[in-house]
């Protein structure tokens, strides 16, 4: 792999209100464009606040473009079970006009079980509904009938080969490769019983291999390997808010049943999979995760160190001009002056 492009990605978990976090978040993108970050991925989450901000991510994204000019505007994901997908078929192509084609589309099976029930549905039957649904959508990006004889309108541009699969699975790196479409990976993922201290590399090196090894000939990979991130001045700073948040994250794991070993902030940090401190100690973090060599673009995310706002903005700020560098990761040519940017 070339050196990776670089993406911000926010589950818009600010500590405010929701119009807040909205307009929070958005300074945030814009902050990162700044920058020279070439693309955000936005999360989507139904009715829990702490779980995620963001249920309509066309509504926010195409506030987003209006607020920006070139930095590229993903959804990750679009828990697309819950949705019908020939309005997600519509409200991406819109979103994508209104953008200048900006927009990515990151689709997921999804994941809190109770996020279904308001839906109708059952979660035990996500996998089977994500199969049925993904094949009306691709229909319609297409430009395929879709029903009493109707098409997309308008239509879908070249957004058909704008999609991403998000997975925890090798069987659905396989399914993302055999469509020939990008390959989305978490963060942090649950742990095997027998190995919960495995580094995160051993899980997803595998759904990069079956990824690249069912893409169709002469399609080129695109793996988006996202990270928890959050660079400060002051390590302090980072141990202080990150104390917090992992701990928080912990517990929500574990009540979910996940298992996550260790209680002490450094286990903690080791088991959720979270690089943070000054730009050095955060470079040489990111140096030591072996998927990331293998990503054709890196998002990073504050969650679960949940840091205040200013400080986002200013993780963001060393993250492309400390620590990007520091890994030979290029950010997009900017012409802001240091007093810009010191002002930005």
């Amino acid at each position: 792999m070339t050196a990776p492009t670089l993406a911000f990605f926010t589950r818009l978990l600010d500590d405010a209100p929701a119009a807040e976090r909205f307009r929070l978040a958005t300074d945030q993108v814009r902050h990162a464009e700044r920058f020279g970050i070439q693309r955000a991925w936005v999360a989507q989450h139904h009715f829990h606040a702490a779980e995620g901000g963001l249920p309509s991510p066309f509504v926010f994204l195409a506030h987003a473009a209006a607020a920006t000019t070139e930095i590229r505007l993903g959804t990750g994901v679009v828990t697309l079970p819950l949705e019908d997908p020939v309005r997600v078929a519509e409200d991406a192509a819109v979103a994508d006009l209104l953008s200048g084609g900006r927009i990515d589309l990151g689709l997921g099976s999804g994941g809190t079980p109770s996020s279904f029930v308001p839906f109708g549905l059952d979660v035990a039957d996500k996998a089977a509904a994500y199969d049925r649904k993904l094949a009306v959508l691709l229909d319609a990006l297409a430009g395929r009938e879709i029903g009493g004889g109707n098409t997309l309108y308008p239509d879908a541009a070249s957004l058909a080969d704008r999609l991403w699969q998000a997975t925890f699975s090798v069987a659905g790196g396989t399914r993302a490769g055999l469509a020939g479409h990008g390959l989305l990976l978490s963060r942090t993922q649950p742990r095997p019983a027998d190995d919960l201290t495995a580094p995160l590399a051993r899980l997803q090196d595998p759904i990069v291999d079956a990824y690249v090894d069912a893409l169709p000939t002469g399609v080129a990979p695109r793996v988006t390997a996202s990270r928890t991130v959050f660079v400060a001045d002051d390590c302090a700073d980072a141990l202080r808010f990150a104390e917090v948040g992992l701990r928080r994250a912990a517990a929500g794991f574990r009540r979910a049943g996940q298992t996550i070993p260790g209680d002490t902030l450094d286990e903690l940090i080791a088991s959720l999979d979270t690089h943070l401190g000054t730009p050095e100690q955060v470079a040489e973090s990111l140096a030591a995760d072996a998927t990331l060599a293998r990503a054709t673009e890196v998002a990073f995310q504050v969650h679960s160190v949940d840091a205040p706002h200013d400080f986002v903005l200013r993780s963001i700020e060393l993250f492309a001009g400390e620590v990007a560098p520091a890994l030979g990761w290029s950010t997009r040519d900017v012409s802001l002056t240091p007093l810009e940017k010191e002002n930005a």
